[in-house]
């Protein structure tokens, strides 16, 4: 593999192409009209226009991608994450004109594509799931029955996608048909795909996920698992690893049921295996996600694994390089996703010109990024700008870095999440680990987030004070 396209933009195009650098494999990247400048377009060793901005007539146009492809004459295709990343009819077009995709199989994207299909082949490995059905929902009737014997709260969701789309709890037997109606039609608009099922509503979970990889020799690692329960409308803005709520034996019993499951669709390549986990430790299998995940670098900190690299290798038919019991555990991660989000004005996306932006640096500091100082946020993407990842001995000291590190980062011309991540870190919530998938809606409101970032700004004063007077003391000032 001698040439890669990377079929994605942002601070995941460049993470993958240092990667592919590193291990002496040029790129080729392709972009928007929007991103003309980007920062990824200048990173590349070759990049080339595919449309205007809209991402259907660009980032998602697979005939275009496939023509650059097949021009440039490159071995793989790297998708990245979101696009075209778990696009089974992307996949099949790929292998058809003998251009592998570091990923996994078509018929593995379509298994856990579906969340009753993953359901439903996972069976036979006697995988914990959460009480529900197993089909979709077609009877108004008989879906007020089932829910009546699992027993409200339920949750309707869509078999197809995710992000919250097509998701609707449900408490009574009163809203059910109006809520399930509701959730077929977000999930037509969404996916097109209409399908929707019944579970029981676990109502305080945490949100656990398993990083594997597998080869094409039958060799599936699990590499520990991330906690993902910080969420705002159903996706992730702060996760880490490990879980502070999982015991050594918990993590290997999740762990090899995640294994399981990437053998029930025979799968190859990197994947993330996610489970819920109630407040009495149960975990039930809720999804794969058949790609590299955007929370991916704790995993990488605290195994020391580059997981770009481990795709590439599979891709190319290597075997594994490591076993199980090479996986190690080294220390505590912390990320924080940078949105141009307002968080006081619940989420909303903040389109403007980096006025300023001056990265953090330091020990156990890195930042995936992907954009710079004076450019324009893109109003057609996902409004993540970069992601902040710290690495310490123990998870209070992670906890520490991250303060610090937000403290160092400096942003002008854009809402953003860093006040959101400074708050988070000073939670006795968080820092304690007892938390879960409802903390924003639980203990978020503007007073808190301006109280938190004041009495910090405080704090840094006090600190910078207190070392210039410190080093007035011992200064020594020439004579005459």
């Amino acid at each position: 593999m001698l040439k890669v396209l990377v079929a994605n933009r942002g601070e995941i195009a460049i993470r993958v192409m240092k990667t592919l650098r590193k291990m002496g494999i040029r790129t080729v990247a392709v972009y928007s009209e929007a991103d003309e400048h980007a920062k990824h377009v200048r990173y590349a060793d070759e990049a080339v226009c595919i449309g205007p901005a809209p991402s259907i007539e660009s980032y998602l146009n697979q005939n275009k991608i496939l023509e650059v492809a097949k021009k440039y004459n490159v071995d793989g295709i790297h998708p990245g994450y979101g696009f075209l990343s778990e696009n089974a009819e992307f996949a099949r077009k790929l292998k058809a004109n003998g251009i592998k995709l570091i990923g996994p199989s078509p018929e593995s994207m379509e298994i856990m594509g579906s969340k009753l299909g993953a359901k439903d082949a996972v069976k036979k490995f006697n995988i914990p799931m959460v009480p529900g059905t197993d089909t979709p929902i077609d009877d108004f009737d008989e879906a007020i029955n089932i829910a009546q014997t699992i027993g409200f709260p339920v949750l309707i969701k869509a078999s197809a996608g995710g992000g919250g789309k097509g998701m609707r709890i449900v408490q009574n037997k009163e809203e059910m048909a109006e809520q399930i109606q509701l959730a077929m039609n977000e999930a037509k608009a969404a996916f097109g795909d209409s399908s929707v099922f019944i579970e029981k509503y676990i109502s305080s979970p945490k949100h656990i996920e398993v990083q594997i990889m597998a080869d094409q020799h039958g060799n599936t690692l699990y590499l520990n698992e991330r906690e993902c329960s910080i969420q705002r409308r159903h996706q992730k803005v702060v996760e880490e690893a490990p879980s502070p709520a999982i015991s050594p034996a918990l993590r290997k019993e999740m762990g090899e049921a995640a294994v399981n499951v990437a053998r029930s669709c025979n799968y190859e390549g990197a994947g993330t295996v996610e489970f819920l986990l109630d407040e009495n430790k149960k975990f039930y299998f809720l999804e794969m996600n058949t790609r590299l995940q955007v929370e991916h670098p704790v995993t990488e900190c605290i195994t020391g694994l580059d997981l770009v690299e481990l795709q590439v290798r599979v891709a190319r038919g290597e075997k594994l390089p490591l076993v199980q019991e090479d996986v190690k555990l080294i220390g505590h991660s912390i990320e924080l996703r940078l949105y141009a989000e307002d968080p006081e004005d619940n989420f909303m996306p903040s389109i403007n010109v980096l006025k300023k932006y001056k990265l953090p640096e330091g020990e156990g500091i890195r930042v995936d990024n992907g954009i710079d100082e004076g450019m324009m946020v893109p109003i057609y993407y996902d409004p993540m700008l970069a992601k902040l990842i710290v690495h310490a001995p123990t998870r209070s000291a992670a906890i520490q870095k991250m303060k610090e590190a937000i403290q160092q980062f400096e942003i002008e011309g854009i809402a953003n999440t860093l006040n959101f991540g400074a708050y988070v870190m000073n939670h006795p919530g968080f820092i304690s680990g007892n938390f879960d998938t409802h903390f924003v809606q639980k203990y978020w409101n503007k007073e808190e987030i301006a109280k938190t970032f004041s009495e910090s700004s405080m704090v840094a004063a006090m600190v910078s004070k207190y070392l210039l007077y410190s080093s007035k003391e011992h200064l020594t000032i020439p004579r005459g």
